[in-house]
């Protein structure tokens, strides 16, 4: 008996002790070794939230319209967009159109791009009615400031962040107006939210009246805050016309136009204890997966963060829209940012 009690107590103690040394390994997989500080290891630290798809319907030609809902859906602000992983993993960001006051509730618009890089053709073969969707906290880099007028330009499906600011503009008591543009009518969404607002809307479809006419937003009143979204020849277009420049706030689907040419730098991986050279014609991204092949990343446009990797030392030349200020203080998207000088180390 006393032999059983004694071999009992020596593997209660054992149990214990391989308990405790698990609980300390996984605090630090080095141990004894100190921990490490924790990287930024190609992934949000935006917690994922889960949605039902609750409805499917398809606003215009080419568009898929989708309402998500869950009790644990944040709050957000008209501008905001979220990021939505695509059940291939794939991750995509879009707009949130519908009334920031439906709580739980979230709307989103997808066009169809068939010779895109392949998240919209997903979407719309895959993402079902009933199913469930994953996705994270919504991010606001739109954000509609206060101003006693606006003058919003919206190009196809670049009315998706729009709509919400036209329901603040009114609530707010603001004058606006609305410039919509469209390679035709049958593509255009939301044409019937929009007809509500009687001539404070002005529809221009490409194939009835050519390009937008522009020219209202040079004679706008002073303090008049510009907002667009859509192509970039359009917004382009829209900052040349507008009365003050700074006083236009874009929206992209796709990286800003690089600010000068690209030059090659050295790239230093600190934890592997590499060394890679970036090509003036390819991306640190693409430098990077050559040596650690499994480093992930997604849209590879700036936008979903998937790449965002910790900065040890030297300067970057940011290239993305994404990064708040304190972000781009010590980490960079691999993805489209560069280095301003010859070398970065990064904690890769």
């Amino acid at each position: 008996m006393r032999r059983a009690l004694a071999v009992t107590a020596v593997a209660g103690a054992a149990w214990a002790a391989r308990r405790a040394l698990n609980r300390r390994i996984g605090k630090s997989p080095l141990w004894p070794l100190p921990a490490l500080d924790v990287p930024v290891s190609g992934h949000s630290p935006r917690r994922a939230l889960r949605a039902l798809i609750v409805s499917r319907t398809q606003p215009a030609q080419g568009v898929l319209e989708l309402v998500l809902e869950s009790p644990e859906l944040p709050a957000w602000t008209p501008g905001a967009h979220v990021d939505v992983t695509l059940p291939s993993g794939l991750v995509r960001q879009y707009s949130l159109c519908g009334d920031p006051a439906d709580e739980g509730r979230y709307r989103i618009a997808i066009r169809l791009v068939q010779d895109g890089r392949g998240g919209s053709r997903e979407a719309h073969a895959r993402l079902a009615e009933g199913a469930e969707l994953e996705l994270r906290p919504p991010r606001n880099r739109f954000e509609l400031l206060p101003a006693p007028s606006y003058a919003f330009v919206a190009g196809g499906i670049g009315i998706t962040p729009i709509l919400p600011m036209l329901r603040a503009a009114t609530a707010a008591g603001a004058d606006w107006t609305l410039l919509y543009g469209g390679r035709s009518l049958d593509s255009m969404p939301f044409l019937d939210d929009l007809a509500a607002y009687g001539d404070q809307v002005s529809v221009q479809p490409e194939d009835e009246v050519g390009l937008p006419d522009l020219g209202g937003l040079a004679g706008a009143a002073p303090g008049t805050l510009v907002y667009c979204c859509g192509p970039e020849p359009l917004m382009q277009a829209v900052t040349a016309a507008a009365h003050d420049p700074g006083a236009v706030r874009l929206e992209r689907f796709a990286p800003s136009p690089a600010p000068g040419p690209a030059r090659a730098f050295t790239l230093e991986l600190r934890r592997s204890g590499r060394v890679v050279e970036v090509g003036a014609q390819e991306s640190t991204l693409a430098a990077v997966r050559r040596e650690l092949p499994d480093t992930p990343y997604s849209c590879g446009q700036g936008f979903c963060g998937t790449c965002q990797h910790r900065v040890l030392a030297g300067e970057v030349d940011h290239r993305d829209d994404l990064l708040t200020d304190q972000e781009r203080g010590e980490s960079m998207l691999l993805c489209v940012s560069r280095a301003k000088g010859d070398r970065l180390a990064l904690d890769l």
